[in-house]
């Protein structure tokens, strides 16, 4: 009976030099909300979605530090839908990296990542590109525009990159900061993900007001001769009650171009954070013979988040997307078919718990 105890103990001596250099941290967000979809001519749909304020994940993340301010490290994140328990694509298809850091000389991080251009766009979006009234409605390959003709109906690069390599600067530069990514096709194609990615960001942020500008480039077989060009610019301000932010991103691929502009607000008060934004999508050109120019739109969101405690809280958006020409964007969720010029709004209630 002594001998387990005796074992046991001498595992923990024996491991004890080797968990004392490192650690690995199991993180992660829940979130649902009831949603309600109303498109119209074609009546309103309920459904009980996961993701609208942060989208549900699980993260395992680990550091190890090297001395003398050198630390190794790896970030896995896996997406899933907390109202069915699936897995939302590859299982660590969100973040997969690893990393070699210097407080010096700056991060070298290899795997699956962000481009630049998300990076430099996301932060801007006090929806954080999620949920009814979320930019990324404006981000899909679902309308005939540059995104489509650049990746058809595949998994497309304007917020990650496979393959990835990326040199990210250190901080303590007086404010500025950005990242470099490159990344090969590997002999692939569009529909396997095959994208030859370049992409560049900088920023600089002091006293209140943070600037950013990003352009990021990508080549398949489906872009042919020319590249998808997803460049952004923007900045906002901390008043201190309230902070404003400003954005424009253009997409382009060949004679095609989407140009979003996005302008928002977030006023806290108290333990409520109220948010505001309104995003206008301008497309301009042709996709092959297809005439785009008046396939516009805009978005108009508005919610509160009130904050339980540091890890929970309860919010609500409402949303409204008025479409012009053939443009058929939507508040995801809602029944389809929707025709070209037509309405899309979005209402919904959750609550987001992260661990």
């Amino acid at each position: 009976m002594k001998i387990i105890p005796l074992a046991v103990a001498l595992l923990a001596l024996a491991a004890g030099p080797v968990l004392a250099q490192g650690s690995v941290t199991i993180a992660g967000v829940a979130d649902a909300a009831a949603r309600v979809v109303d498109n119209e001519g074609l009546g309103s749909s309920k459904s009980l979605v996961s993701g609208s304020n942060a989208t549900s994940r699980l993260i395992v993340r680990g550091v190890e530090d090297l001395g003398g301010g050198l630390s190794a490290s790896f970030h896995l994140e896996h997406g899933f839908a907390i109202d069915t328990g699936t897995a939302i694509g590859g299982f660590w298809e969100r973040r997969s990296t690893v990393s070699l850091a210097s407080s010096t000389w700056g991060e070298l991080r290899a795997g699956r990542d962000y481009v630049p251009s998300y990076v430099s766009w996301v932060r801007y979006d006090p929806f954080s590109h999620v949920g009814a009234a979320g930019s990324n409605n404006f981000g899909t390959s679902g309308q005939t525009g540059p995104i489509r003709a650049a990746f058809g109906t595949n998994a497309n690069t304007t917020v990650r990159s496979s393959n990835a390599v990326e040199y990210i600067l250190p901080g303590g530069l007086a404010g500025l900061e950005g990242g470099l990514l490159v990344a090969a096709d590997e002999g692939g194609t569009a529909a396997t993900g095959g994208n030859k990615v370049l992409g560049l960001r900088l920023g600089w942020s002091g006293g209140g007001l943070a600037v950013s500008a990003a352009r990021t480039t990508t080549e398949n077989d489906l872009t042919g001769a020319d590249e998808f060009i997803d460049t952004t610019i923007g900045g906002r301000y901390d008043f201190g009650f309230m902070r404003l932010s400003a954005a424009w991103r253009r997409f382009e691929q060949a004679s095609a171009r989407q140009t979003n502009v996005m302008l928002a607000a977030l006023i806290p008060v108290g333990l409520a954070d109220f948010k505001a934004s309104v995003v206008q999508a301008n497309m301009a050109g042709s996709v092959d013979a297809n005439v785009i120019d008046a396939n516009d739109a805009l978005q108009i969101g508005l919610g509160l988040v009130y904050n339980l405690s540091k890890r929970t809280a309860l919010y609500a958006t409402v949303s409204r997307i008025d479409n012009e020409g053939a443009a058929t964007f939507v508040v995801p969720g809602g029944p389809s078919g929707l025709a070209g010029g037509k309405t899309s709004s979005g209402y919904e209630a959750g609550m987001r718990h992260s661990f």
